[in-house]
């Protein structure tokens, strides 16, 4: 378009000038002419009188169309428009109407040229005057000047209108041609975007094609500055899943070590409970090394399951039926914690989902534990379930507690992620759970989002119907 503007711009200077030069010599030929006429019509021009006492005029080698003229003072003009300049006879002229001598008579006698209309059309006029007092006035028409320069404008428009589409096709292919490499760019660049590259193993096989990487062009060198680019963020992404499962298989070999430590530690305190007398203080002390021994055992189990699911081990998917699961684990969340008030919002109608009813039961366990282990007691903890758009069931888990602090809602889902005193003070908790919710309903192929501020903090998880 910009190339299209400059187009346009040069070919209305070229065509104006054009205009304006083919004008400037027309004119000056005409004038000339009308000159040349003045001074033979001069010579050839006489008024006579016949028998019978009329006037008429003669003329002789005067093209026909000239116009001609005397104007004695204060009188009317005398002549006509010349029909047939060979014969010399008095029907050489065409008279004029009373509107033509008007228009004539108004003609200045100082030499000058004159542009008129009269009925036979447009006329360049000039009146000079004669030793008898008169006037002599000479035209030429000006329809061959006005026809040549609208054929000359009519060319122009039509030639550059012409040039300016051929070359918006033709510039248009050439263009999208010399963009192509751009384009591919471009894909290429788009596709990488799109690609997760966060988490789990990344296989970035995506590439410039040789043709668009070429060094000796500049689109080529940048295409081949994007294939380096890519090449190294592939190397870094690779180095990078080799630590994490390094760092997995670590975690996932240390929690099955740990859990036989775990288990002799509390046999061993039950076993000195049950066999020992124990004072006060050993009887605290045993009770606190029980307490963090059941702690590190839960965590080491949260440990194995992500590992589990880091693994990418298969779900046991099975239609669910979702409103009495909910229903189930809302209910021994309140035998288990009564302080809290429990409460549900479901439909009449069931809702069956393709899903690992374990997983899932898991993942309505974490949420409602995550709510009662942050809100204060008497807290309303109020679970949901509801169609949602794309063809998904939305799981929700909402309470009216304290809410969570803006900064730490984007790394709620990390692992081991503990916002401190984060909602109400308590502590105790590793920082899985609701990691293991992450990687249990992505697992499912569904999503979790929060939305959290004082009073009101809504946990949703959208899974896929499966039907």
């Amino acid at each position: 378009m910009a190339t299209l503007a400059l187009l346009t711009a040069i070919c209305f200077i070229v065509g104006l000038v054009c205009y304006a030069s083919m004008s400037f010599v027309l004119n000056n030929r005409l004038n000339s002419d009308l000159v040349d006429s003045s001074y033979r019509t001069s010579t050839t021009f006489s008024v006579q009188t016949n028998l019978n006492g009329q006037s008429y005029a003669t003329v002789r080698g005067i093209a026909i169309g000239t116009l001609i003229a005397t104007v004695p003072q204060n009188a009317e003009a005398t002549g006509g428009f010349v029909s047939d300049s060979r014969t010399g006879q008095p029907d050489g002229l065409q008279p004029f109407s009373a509107k033509d001598k008007k228009t004539i008579t108004s003609i200045p006698s100082d030499g000058r040229f004159y542009d008129a209309h009269f009925d036979e059309g447009d006329y360049r006029l000039v009146s000079i005057p004669l030793s008898n007092g008169t006037s002599l006035i000479t035209g030429l028409p000006l329809n061959d000047l006005n026809d040549t320069l609208a054929t000359l404008i009519s060319t122009i428009i039509l030639v550059s209108a012409s040039g300016l589409i051929a070359m918006g096709m033709v510039g248009t292919v050439i263009i999208r041609r010399a963009m192509t490499p751009l384009n591919q760019l471009s894909a290429v660049a788009t596709k990488v975007s799109q690609l997760p590259l966060d988490e789990g193993e990344v296989n970035l096989a995506e590439r410039v094609p040789t043709s668009a990487a070429n060094p000796n062009t500049e689109v080529g060198a940048v295409g081949l500055a994007l294939n380096r680019m890519l090449d190294n963020v592939s190397q870094a992404l690779q180095a990078r899943q080799r630590s994490e499962t390094k760092v997995r298989q670590f975690v996932a070999d240390a929690s099955h070590e740990l859990r036989t430590p775990l288990t002799a530690i509390r046999g061993y305190t039950e076993m000195l409970r049950m066999t020992e007398n124990l004072s006060q203080s050993g009887e605290k002390s045993l009770s606190r090394v029980e307490s963090q021994s059941k702690r590190m055992g839960a965590m080491v189990e949260d440990l194995l399951t992500l590992a589990r699911l880091d693994e990418g081990k298969p779900l046991e998917l099975a239609d669910t039926e979702m409103t009495q699961l909910v229903l189930e684990t809302v209910n021994d969340m309140k035998v288990a914690l009564g302080d809290h008030r429990w409460q549900l919002d479901l439909p009449s109608d069931p809702f069956i989902i393709k899903a690992d009813a374990g997983a899932i039961r898991q993942v309505l366990l974490n949420l409602l534990s995550n709510a009662a282990k942050h809100t204060d007691a008497g807290t309303v903890v109020t679970t949901s379930l509801r169609n949602v758009e794309g063809g998904m069931l939305r799981l929700g888990v909402r309470d009216n507690g304290p809410g969570i602090p803006k900064d730490f809602q984007s790394d709620i889902f990390d692992r081991f992620s503990r916002v401190d005193v984060a909602r109400s003070g308590h502590d105790g908790t590793t920082g899985l759970g609701l990691s293991i919710v992450h990687a249990i309903v992505q697992a499912h192929g569904g999503k979790i989002t929060l939305k959290s501020e004082p009073g009101d903090t809504e946990f949703m998880v959208d899974l896929p119907r499966g039907h």
